[in-house]
């Protein structure tokens, strides 16, 4: 019996690192995503497969039951014991998918380049879940953190504003469709930035004044989700890359790689990393692709709609 659980993929449009402390973050789920393949196997085992959207297999190994369920040294961050943790702390929370079977061949497939940063880790701990019946968040929680913003979009097929309360994720739904959505595009930058240590500079440099913040971001946060115009959107967006650039303590990506870029761009989840937004009257991919950037993806494209 083949299982198949498909989760999607995620981009962070406001509330980037102060999501962490309560502030409401404005995020898109993508159009691709992963794909988690469940199938029965023997010896007590996990044979684990990962392609990548290209079809290349980027992981592949065995896992023992028996190391699943015992406590995971989680200093060794190599792929394999990544995933020994996840599938330990899902033990935790459902031994009998370990007590109850003889064995597992697993295959997970992205839509998307493993690169991208478009939630690698966050389609897998969703798909997880949802094989197993346990709570995504929880899972996200007890093995990986972060804010979980990331798994709300690999459940949800519509934009969001996510937020914790006390811990608590709180998802609401809402609907963005403006017409100036053909003036967004999402250029990958080709560098892949870990979040861990983002978020570390973050905690650093958070000042005492953390609920003005939170206020100013969640008002920024609504002028971006009810900007009815590109000119209004923009000004949202360049006053949250402002924003934080002071938080961070930091350049915007604008001034340390496109100062002469004729538009708004705007970072996406880590700074420096990943995606960023552009947002330009004008297709902008002779400018990216002129300074070596040369994955740019529309918006339309891009975002589950």
């Amino acid at each position: 019996m083949k299982k198949t659980f498909y989760s999607n993929g995620k981009l962070l449009i406001t509330g980037e690192y102060l999501v962490l402390d309560g502030a409401k973050a404005f995020a898109l789920p993508t159009k691709k995503g992963q794909n988690l393949i469940i199938e029965e196997g023997g010896n007590k085992e996990i044979i684990w497969k990962s392609y990548d959207a290209d079809g290349s297999i980027w992981f592949e190994d065995t896992i023992l039951f028996s190391d699943i369920s015992k406590e995971v040294n989680t200093e060794n961050e190599s792929v394999k014991a990544t995933l020994t943790t996840i599938l330990h702390e899902a033990f935790k929370l459902n031994p009998n998918f370990i007590l109850n079977s003889e064995g597992y061949r697993i295959t997970t497939e992205l839509g998307f380049p493993k690169s991208w940063g478009l939630g690698t880790s966050s389609t897998l701990i969703n798909n997880i879940a949802q094989w197993l019946q346990i709570d995504a968040f929880t899972l996200l929680k007890n093995s990986f953190g972060g804010s979980g913003y990331d798994i709300a979009c690999a459940q949800n097929d519509t934009p969001i504003i996510y937020h914790l309360e006390q811990g608590i994720p709180i998802v609401e739904k809402v609907t963005f469709n403006p017409e100036f959505t053909q003036n967004l595009y999402f250029v990958y930058l080709n560098k892949k930035q870990s979040s861990k240590t983002a978020i570390a500079a973050y905690n650093i440099n958070k000042k005492n004044n953390l609920a003005k913040t939170i206020a100013l971001n969640d008002n920024i946060t609504s002028e971006v989700l009810n900007a009815t115009t590109i000119q209004s959107f923009a000004t949202a967006i360049q006053k949250h890359e402002v924003q934080m650039s002071i938080i961070l303590e930091t350049h915007t990506i604008k001034e340390s790689l496109f100062p002469d870029f004729n538009g708004v761009i705007k970072s996406l989840g880590a700074w420096g990393g990943d995606f960023v937004m552009a947002i330009a009257t004008e297709n902008p991919t002779d400018y990216f692709v002129s300074k070596g950037y040369k994955t740019i993806v529309p918006y339309n494209e891009m975002i589950l709609s």
